[in-house]
């Protein structure tokens, strides 16, 4: 196997020319990136392959590093998915994230000069990394208290799972209690999997008894764990692999190696190919091994993890939004197959959006059955050439659903015929337009489009949103159909004007409707970050909700900001650029969206029947700088600008990127410009980097 081998990106379209072009393509990918992780973390039912997924989010991140503005509205800032309905949740004391990947040399090379760079350390330096096989399983949390075990939960949206405990009574390989040399708080972390032979002894017995049979072995692993049922769980052959912790009472080692030698002491069991790397000609040699013995080992693995080995520095590391600065999840190449195109259907998104979905003929891929594809835009169909009937070559990573690389010309039928993409939209008729410099086509019909108001209603009660359990999509329909709820408010007047139909419909009764009633009576009351997300905003994603409930507060200091910015030389609008990775392109869709007449009804419906919280910023400790905006310019010679930024914000400073009237401080390193010249008209405070550090200092 080729170290390497980086997954192709045929589906991912070209970088884009112009900011227009990138807001355009950043919405799209995110769009559909939300919709793979609920298929992925909720559903246990991938809706695309790894490679694919991955390369769809690294070109995210290529454009947030082109494009700044855009990285506060990006699922690149979140982690996983929200609890499945049914489950108790947990919140993690310490939040469970995700990894960023690499794929070659190349980027391991950028990630040890990454660490580097931040820790401001020459080349020369020693780091010492942790290799450890990523097993493909579901990650989960153990808490220890007084040396027992007391809960276990899934990862979830990485700050809240699902409640599992019952469910790994039966795992042998999680210890029940723990040696009297144990912390009395204790969180150990690890991945959930099946062995090979267990997953292939399971399917045997599924099929004899006529049961479900499971496509591989992480989706046998992720069902049998998240089942309501712990009767079912226990009957699974499920193990288990810890290779991390969460909160902890008290220190227990200097190094990430020496951790896992501890715990393995108190019963944990750690993967034995876990080794200690050096460098870079280290880390692809360790690679490349554990590639050649994937195929031999009786649990699947999809890459290797590293991580910095001494805790010091992960500390000082720490952490982007949904990732370690001090890990990196290397992964392996993809497996490819032929089938036959059968059709190509046309699905219509909450923004409009009309996404080809290719139908294949079922092929086997790695294991895996495989039929459907997602053909992303007009341009991609173009790009690849494929017609209906062709013969394509189809690519799959991990245990998901293919993607198409190309098509084989000498099997194409004598009768194809190029795919005509429609110019209206097949669930309302409107002309479908694709404007200047975007990649997407869209269905025009707005409001009147069915199935964007369908849409926009599943996001508005999904569980990084409302999240009112009992109303899943197909409810959101059904009720849509029936003319009960057209708008988000509807939802909340449900009970009053459809209680007694609700209980004559097929598969309702009087128990499931009083439960649908209560789930939505939790909701009335509901942060204001999660209320603006809930509305669908082009651009504006959970962290830039985040971002804005706490710049503005409340609601109606929100509202009114957007309102008057559409003046463009007020100082609402310059307010509004000017926070943190916030710029013309994010406050554009804003302002737009709050100038429509009805989504201001909208608003004003919403806030009849619902109690909408304010949002205070967060503030880890108290300190000089608490609650004061700080702007960093000019080169820091004393630690990384990053590092800089992300100590201001943990003692709970605002990070802005630009001076204003607003600013308390100006941190200058040599060579400040222009933000110096105006710190000093507009008297704001100006610290050099040793003055940062005196006032700040404990």
């Amino acid at each position: 196997m080729n170290a390497e081998t980086a997954p192709p990106t045929s589906l991912v379209p070209d970088m884009p020319a112009t900011g227009t072009e990138a807001r355009q393509q950043h919405a799209d990918i995110s769009e559909r990136i939300l919709r793979y992780n609920e298929a992925y973390y909720i559903q246990d039912e991938p809706l695309v392959p790894d490679a694919q997924y991955d390369a769809l989010f690294n070109r995210l991140i290529e454009l947030e590093a082109r494009y700044p503005t855009l990285k506060k509205n990006s699922p690149t800032q979140n982690v996983g998915a929200a609890p499945a309905d049914g489950f108790a949740k947990i919140k993690h004391a310490r939040p469970m994230l995700s990894l960023a990947n690499a794929f070659s040399r190349e980027d391991i090379v950028d990630f040890l000069a990454r660490i580097r760079r931040f820790l401001n350390i020459g080349a020369s330096s020693p780091v010492d990394l942790v290799g450890e096989p990523k097993i493909d399983g579901l990650s989960l949390s153990l808490r220890y208290e007084n040396r027992v075990l007391v809960s276990a939960a899934t990862r979830g949206d990485g700050t809240e799972g699902e409640d599992v405990t019952a469910n790994v009574a039966h795992i042998a390989d999680i210890p029940k209690h723990l040696s009297d040399d144990a912390p009395d708080i204790l969180e150990v972390r690890g991945e959930v999997y099946m062995a090979r032979s267990d997953f292939q002894r399971l399917n045997q017995t599924q099929a004899e008894t006529g049961g479900k049979t499971f496509a591989n072995p992480r989706n046998a692993a992720a069902g049998s764990l998240r089942q309501l049922d712990p009767a079912i769980s226990a009957k699974r052959p499920l193990r288990f692999f810890a290779y991390s912790f969460g909160e902890l009472s008290e220190s227990l080692a200097e190094t990430h190696w020496d951790f896992i030698t501890k715990i393995g002491g108190w019963g944990f069991v750690t993967n034995p190919h876990t080794t200690l790397l050096h460098t870079a000609d280290d880390i692809m040699a360790f690679y490349d091994e554990m590639a050649n013995q994937r195929a031999d080992l009786d649990y699947d693995i999809d890459g290797i993890v590293y991580k910095v080995n001494h805790f010091e520095l992960q500390l000082r590391l720490g952490f982007v939004s949904r990732s370690p600065r001090w890990a990196i999840a290397h992964k392996f190449p993809a497996e490819q197959a032929k089938t036959r195109l059968l059709a190509i259907e046309i699905q219509v998104g909450r923004t409009g959006a009309l996404t080809p979905v290719a139908r294949l003929e079922p092929v086997t891929v790695g294991g895996v059955v495989v039929s459907n594809a997602t053909l992303h835009n007009r341009d991609e169909i173009e790009r690849l050439g494929v017609r209906i009937g062709d013969l394509v070559t189809v690519q799959r990573a991990g245990d998901v659903i293919p993607q198409i690389l190309d098509f084989i010309p000498e099997e194409r039928p004598a009768d194809s015929v190029p795919y005509q993409f429609p110019d209206t939209c097949p669930k309302c008729g409107s002309h479908a337009i694709r404007e200047e410099g975007e990649v997407v086509t869209r269905c025009s019909g707005g409001l009147i489009c069915p199935a964007q108001a369908v849409e926009r209603l599943k996001h508005f009660v999904s569980r990084n949103a409302f999240d009112i359990e009992g109303m899943g999509g197909k409810h959101i329909e059904a009720f849509f159909d029936l003319g009960w709820v057209t708008s988000p408010a509807d939802i909340f007047r449900l009970e009053d004007s459809h209680s007694d139909e609700l209980v004559k419909l097929e598969g309702w009764g009087p128990k499931s409707a009083e439960n649908l009633f209560a789930s939505i009576n939790e909701r009335r009351t509901i942060p204001l970050d999660r209320f603006i997300y809930a509305l669908g905003i082009r651009q504006i994603g959970q962290a830039t909700a985040r971002l804005l409930a706490r710049h503005y507060g409340s609601l109606a200091q929100w509202r009114q900001a957007i309102l008057d910015a559409r003046n463009p030389d007020g100082e609402a609008l310059r307010d509004l650029i000017n926070i943190d990775q916030i710029g013309p392109g994010v406050a554009h869709d804003l302002i737009e969206f709050m100038a429509e007449d009805h989504n201001r009804d909208v608003l004003d419906d919403l806030q009849s029947v619902l109690i909408i919280e304010d949002v205070s910023p967060p503030v880890t400790v108290e300190s000089p700088v608490t609650g004061k905006t700080v702007v960093f310019t000019g080169k820091l010679d004393l630690f990384s600008r990053n590092e800089a930024k992300v100590k201001a914000e943990q003692l709970g400073a605002k990070v802005a990127g630009s001076i204003s009237a607003k600013t308390d401080y100006l941190v200058a390193g040599p060579g400040a410009g222009s933000k110096l010249k105006k710190a000093e008209e507009l008297g704001v405070t100006v610290l050099d980097e040793q003055g940062w550090l005196d006032l700040i200092a404990p």
